[in-house]
């Protein structure tokens, strides 16, 4: 009795933990509609999503053949897009077409930008015609641009209404949005002239204008700027909604803080994703998949290990004479590497933030590089006194911490300077720069390492 209790008491939480998911995934294979039901109770759509690609294919289709929830258009709207056109390539076409008729129209888009050209007509059939024209205008501008990721239903009221107006307007129309958080003021020609929350609104009395409640953050957004900066600005400056305008700055749609979050975390993700060589994985893609996006940027690891190993192939003598060399040779370029990629990791989210710019620049990199200067000394003293207690020789020591400081500086320095400069040849420099920063610390330490061995011990 009282782990049915408790089973109970579990199936009114309202997320997913790996309990829920074993009871769900046991529902499915007997095929228990009901049960299955009862599991996903309270769960949000973004944790249907979450389970979906959580489960393997096979589960993925029973689950879905069995599952007859009313949500479905908002679970498509929260998967990755790797999975998105596999699920629905599992809806037969009346279930798809139902699931979509209740979304918002930027989530329509999202959905249908990536598909194949028939489950995307069969999208847009569904829709109804100021909807799906709608959507097609949207699929007019650029990809990753806010007219993309705007929505067309805005609620604008003429800047000489008054707050009785504007409320008596509200409460008589019944096609509203189902989420707005201003009421946007327009002219005639359907310019935006500035927003007004609804909270103010609310407050004050019926006879106030509304243009004496505008925001003083005001900021219209091209339809063709790009989605990274529109995340940006909603970042830098608070907002929570602003109005999308064409090249005549008359008004074609609205952003919302919900979908300039999704863009600044896809951002986040694809930046630390990048910065692995892994590109835009996914845990949903297959092995060849994988395999696609990561041999590439392997490749070019393998070219640059070759370029290192030819340096060292220099020094081949110093190397027969003086074993300890080998022994120690890592530990140079080791250090340097990591070095490179705490400067290149900062300098990278700094450049995504806009926080490093011409007018800092110089600071930073003088800051970096007396950072990697300091760093290099310090270790520098440990690793002499190392080396010379390991191989009984104070030559090798001075030489390992000499090289230590001329790679930790050049480390910083790196890995500052090589992110920047790409950003300048309009190269992503969370893409190519750790593969650059690499390469310099490995030969940069080698080369110091065992050059100044050669000059040194032969």
């Amino acid at each position: 009795m009282l782990d049915e209790a408790a089973e109970d008491t579990d199936m009114t939480d309202t997320h997913l933990d790996p309990r829920r998911v074993g009871r769900i995934l046991a529902a499915v294979e007997t095929g228990d509609a009901g049960r299955l039901e009862e599991f996903l109770d309270g769960l949000h759509p973004a944790d249907i999503a979450d389970l979906l690609e959580q489960i393997d294919e096979s589960e993925r289709e029973a689950f879905l053949r069995l599952w007859a929830g009313d949500s479905v258009g908002e679970v498509l709207s929260e998967l990755d897009e790797g999975l998105r056109e596999d699920v629905i390539s599992l809806l037969d076409p009346e279930r798809l077409q139902a699931a979509v008729r209740d979304l918002d129209t930027d989530d329509v888009v999202d959905l249908v930008e990536d598909l194949e050209d028939v489950q995307k007509e069969a999208i847009l059939d569904a829709l109804e015609d100021v909807d799906r024209y709608a959507v097609e205008q949207a699929l007019g501008y650029p990809e990753d641009t806010a007219g993309r990721l705007m929505q067309r239903d805005v609620v604008t009221a003429p800047e000489d209404w008054t707050v009785g107006q504007m409320i008596d307007f509200l409460r008589d129309n019944e096609d509203l949005p189902d989420q707005f958080y201003h009421v946007t003021l327009v002219d005639p020609r359907m310019v935006p002239l500035g927003n007004v929350t609804l909270g103010r609104m609310l407050s004050a009395r019926r006879s106030v204008m509304l243009r004496d409640l505008t925001e003083e953050t005001f900021i219209p957004i091209h339809a063709t700027e790009s989605g990274e900066n529109v995340a940006y600005a909603f970042n830098q400056y608070h907002l929570i909604s602003t109005p999308v305008v064409d090249d005549g700055g008359r008004l074609v749609g609205v952003i919302t803080i919900d979908d300039a979050m999704i863009v600044l975390s896809d951002e986040h993700e694809e930046d630390i994703l990048r910065l692995a060589g892994v590109g835009d994985a996914s845990m949903s893609d297959n092995v060849m998949e994988t395999v696609r996006v990561r041999l590439p940027w392997l490749a070019v690891n393998l070219g640059t290990a070759i370029l290192a190993s030819v340096v060292i192939s220099q020094f081949e003598n110093v190397l027969a004479s003086v074993v300890a060399l080998a022994v120690l040779m890592p530990i140079v370029a080791s250090m340097g590497g990591n070095a490179g990629t705490q400067a290149l990791t900062v300098a990278v989210r700094a450049l995504a933030t806009r926080d490093l710019t011409g007018s800092n620049m110089l600071r930073v990199v003088r800051r970096e590089a007396l950072v990697g200067l300091v760093n290099g000394v310090a270790f520098a003293v440990v690793m002499g006194v190392i080396g010379w207690a390991w191989f009984g020789s104070a030559v090798i020591g001075a030489v390992l911490g000499a090289a230590m400081i001329i790679n930790l500086l050049v480390a910083g320095l790196s890995g500052i300077l090589i992110p920047v400069v790409l950003e300048r040849l309009k190269l992503d420099p969370a893409l190519a720069s750790g593969t650059f920063v690499t390469t310099v610390t490995d030969v940069v330490g080698f080369f110091a390492f065992l050059g100044l061995a050669t000059q040194v011990l032969l």
